[in-house]
């Protein structure tokens, strides 16, 4: 499946479709996709990134279309992340404050159990997350700068 025909494709499961929660996958795709397609990649890179839509098996009909779109979207993006080290917009940012809140967590039971336990805790994941959100969006802009983001 080319880059048009994907773009096609998913333009037209977005018509058809009235749910937002499926339309935001489908637009996703199509954002990802596009911005691909301005990266300016080279012809191995292409066939590269349309043979794994193809592996996808996107043109199948499933029962539960956003469940299975949204795994294919997930798939993609760590295909991208692990072949081209690109990233979607807020990638390192999410995982980032995801791991700050469980160190965040274990800093509050730790440390922050002296006062009193359930302060402690909400201290050390509010203190986790936004120490983790930080250091994500260093990270993303990082990314930006390098050209390595979608």
């Amino acid at each position: 499946m080319t880059l048009k025909n994907a773009i096609n494709f998913f333009e037209s499961l977005e018509a058809e479709t009235s749910r937002k929660s499926e339309i935001k996958v489908y637009q996703e795709f199509i954002q990802i996709i596009t911005s691909l397609e301005k990266k300016g990649l080279s012809e191995n890179e292409i066939l590269s990134i349309e043979t794994e839509l193809d592996s996808l098996n996107l043109r199948s009909n499933p029962l539960r279309r956003k469940k299975y779109f949204k795994k294919a979207l997930s798939d993609f993006q760590k295909y991208l992340k692990d072949t081209f080290s690109l990233t979607t917009k807020g990638y390192y940012t999410t995982f980032y404050g995801g791991l700050g809140l469980i160190f965040g967590l274990l800093f509050g039971v730790a440390i922050l159990s002296n006062l009193e336990r359930s302060l402690g805790i909400s201290l050390g994941l509010i203190g986790g997350m936004v120490i983790g959100s930080i250091m994500g969006r260093s990270k993303d802009a990082q990314a930006k700068t390098s050209g390595k983001m979608l």
